[in-house]
């Protein structure tokens, strides 16, 4: 953490795309931030759902994953490998974080999913499964921010597991107490306006 107070970090913060960022991979992306800091950012997309079955990939997780029960598209890096995303409810503040969990910001955090999934299974509320992650190298975040290439706004632990994740955009835009509530009524082709 050197050279870099708490408050500057994003890490478990919400980045959504704005209707101006170009990007198609990131076209209407809401991205959790696992990590910000001076090396640079890591995030997973939380409402990208692909075809595949957690259970095609992760046999003994599926049992553990919310709906849709799927693997999700977490970024365009790493694609062969898989990130899970639990949430563990409760206070958690004394407790310590079970064997195979890491906390990344309040009740999220990463599940090690080469632990057996034992471990866990009493204590998670929702668990995720991401191939592939979002990636940025130093300073390259922060220069898309200036840009306004993303809007960061307070994650809630339910927008890991949002059984709908292609309302989320909408809806987490529409849960600010800002101007951004508008922009969640923005068309999905402003060319049609």
């Amino acid at each position: 953490m050197s050279g870099m107070t708490e408050v500057s970090s994003l890490t478990g913060r919400l980045l959504v795309a704005t209707p101006a960022l170009a990007d198609p991979n990131f076209d209407r992306a809401v991205v959790l931030l696992l990590d910000h800091d001076e090396e640079g950012s890591l995030g997973v997309v939380l409402n990208r759902p692909t075809p595949v079955g957690v259970g095609d990939i992760l046999e003994n997780w599926a049992g553990l994953a919310g709906e849709p029960g799927v693997v999700f598209q977490g970024g365009p890096v790493s694609l062969d490998s898989a990130l899970g995303v639990a949430v563990i409810p409760g206070g958690m503040a004394g407790e310590r974080a079970p064997l195979g969990w890491r906390r990344v910001h309040g009740a999220i955090g990463l599940v090690d999913l080469e632990a057996p999934p034992e471990l866990l299974a009493s204590a998670l509320g929702s668990l995720r499964i991401f191939a592939g992650y979002a990636g940025w190298g130093p300073g390259q975040l922060e220069n898309e921010l200036v840009e306004g290439a993303w809007y960061v706004v307070e994650s809630e632990p339910g927008d890991v597991s949002s059984p709908s994740p292609e309302r989320l955009w909408r809806e987490v835009l529409r849960r600010q107490r800002s101007e951004l509530a508008m922009v969640a009524t923005y068309p999905d082709d402003p060319s049609l306006n």
